[in-house]
This record gives C-alpha cells, structure tokens and sequence, in this order.
C-alpha cells in the first residue's frame, strides 16, 4: 500500500505546480461564491428588517427596490475581485492591467458616453426615489408595471404582457401613477333633462355605498370629490368626478364605482343618453342630422316626409 503511494505521490510530483495553482483557483471560486451568497444573505436581511419598519408602502417599496440593487452590485464587485485574485494565481501580473484599465477606461469612456449616461441617471432615479419596483410608471413614451431597476436600465412590464428595456439615459420625464395616492376619475355623462343635483345626490350615494363595503372600503382614502358640469357635449352633460384612493387601486375602485352607478341610474331612471341621427327625407334626396342622446325621443315627429 505504500509502494503505491509513493509511485503516486512520484507521478503527480512533475505536476504539483500545476496542481497547487489549480487548488488554489478552485479555492478563490469557492471562496468568492459563499462570500457572495453570504453578503447577500446578510443584505437581504437587513433590508427587510428596514422595510418592515417602513411606516408606508411608498418608503417599504423604495427599500426594495435599493436592496435589490446593492445584492446586484455587491455580486459583481466579489466576482471582479475573483477573477483578479485568480490572474494573480495564475502568475499574471494584475499591476499592468490595473494601469492599462485606467487608460483603457478614459479611452473607452469617451465611446460608452451612453453606458456612462445611463448609470448616473439610474443612480439618481434611486436617490430621489422617482421610481421604485411594483410602481406603474410612464417614461420613454412606454407605461407599464416597473419589474426591475438597475442603475443602466429599466425593465416595464405593460397592460398586455409585453415586456420594454429602457435605458435609463432615455428617462427625462417620469409619470409615477402609483405614489402615496391616486385618484379614480370618471366623466359621467346624463341627459339634458336631467335634473344636474339629483344626478349629484345619486352619485354621492353610490360612491358611499361603495366606500362601505369591505372590499373597497380600504382601498378608498376620501369621500367623492364632484367637480361639477365638464361640458355639454353633443349628446349628453358631461360631469366630472373624482375619488381619492390608495395608490395602484383607482383603476379597480373606478370600474366598480361604474359599474354600481349604472345600476343606481337604472333604478332612479336617469338616462344615459347615446347619440342618434335624424333623417329628413326630401325629393330623391335625405339629409343626416345629429341629434341628442336621450332627449331625442321625437323620432317620427321630428322626420318631414314631402308630398
């Protein structure tokens, strides 16, 4: 048994340099995982501690979002290191690459002002917490829920699924629909006979109705806001309102609020109006005319036939 392993230790003994860089590569790469997994760990806890003590969603949302961004870039720093600490174990001098890295780097620079660009406009879309993930934001002319954010670019997700990468050096207006508040607006629009205050009353009493319920009750901050009549339109008196929510809910507490002021129109026999057209028939010959949604019951009446 000893025979043996001294032939063994005598055929490997050429190649112990080898070996020994070998090893200690494999050490680096195991080293550099578990550092990284363990740096993650300890930020991924840190980070839900803090936006556990988040006294809002908005702040508890901003946390995420900048603790997934340093996981990212400590991953990348221990993996760089790595590979240079590996380099050296390998007998490459890192010094002149150091040294080549900065003059590449000002050469580069000047070629990837885009790449720079990006970065510093990532950086402070971070610091002065404009966007964070889970928002639904509108920049680059795209909308769409914000998936994932990173100091080069921003991935949205739209309405449909489809799935935008925007770099971040493109955002020069942000529209973020989803901070500390929304507000479910709607244009309701009823007939010219109408009386405007019933229509008012019935509205206040749908939007309380709704504010009680205790699927939308949370998601509903204030009473109904009426701005009052918008405009006459062609067929109808349009009359605006609003109602303030929880950011992310207007959209939800808006179809709803809808969808229960049709049927309070129906049962209070408010019309809502849709538009007709008149048709005057003369000589071989008719012409169109639009007229009112609801207000225009004068159908046979109002069509003049010549003899």
């Amino acid at each position: 048994m000893r025979d043996r392993l001294l032939e063994l230790m005598a055929l490997i003994a050429p190649y112990a340099p080898e070996m020994r860089v070998a090893a200690s590569i494999v050490g680096v790469l195991l080293m550099a995982f578990v550092l990284r997994h363990v740096v993650n760990r300890l930020l991924r806890g840190y980070f839900a501690g803090v936006s556990g003590r988040a006294p809002s969603v908005e702040e508890r949302r901003r946390v995420e979002t900048v603790g997934k961004v340093m996981r990212r870039t400590s991953s990348t720093l221990i993996m760089v290191v790595a590979v240079l600490v590996m380099l050296r174990q390998l007998g490459i001098s890192i010094a002149p690459i150091l040294g080549a890295a900065g003059v590449v780097g000002i050469a580069v620079g000047f070629g990837a002002q885009s790449l720079i660009k990006d970065v510093f406009a990532g950086f402070f879309l971070l610091v002065e917490n404009q966007i964070r993930v889970g928002d639904v934001v509108e920049i680059a002319g795209k909308s769409g829920v914000v998936e994932q954010l990173s100091l080069r670019r921003t991935r949205l997700r739209s309405y449909d699924g489809s799935v935008h990468y925007i770099s971040n050096g493109l955002i020069t207006t942000v529209t973020n629909m989803s901070t500390e508040f929304a507000f479910a607006l709607v244009d309701i629009g009823v007939a010219y006979r109408e009386d405007v205050d019933r229509v008012f009353a019935v509205m206040r009493e749908t939007a309380e109705v709704l504010r009680e319920s205790p699927e939308f009750g949370p998601k509903i901050l204030e009473a109904i806001e009426i701005a009052g009549v918008e405009q006459w339109a062609e067929s109808a008196v349009m009359i605006r309102a609003r109602i303030r929510t929880q950011p992310l809910d207007q959209w939800s507490v808006r179809r709803e609020y809808l969808k229960r002021l049709k049927a309070a129109f129906e049962r209070e026999r408010i019309s809502i109006p849709f538009p007709h057209r008149t048709l005057e028939i003369g000589a071989g010959s008719f012409v169109a005319h639009a007229c009112g949604g609801a207000d225009a019951g004068v159908r046979g009446d109002r069509v003049e036939r010549a003899s």
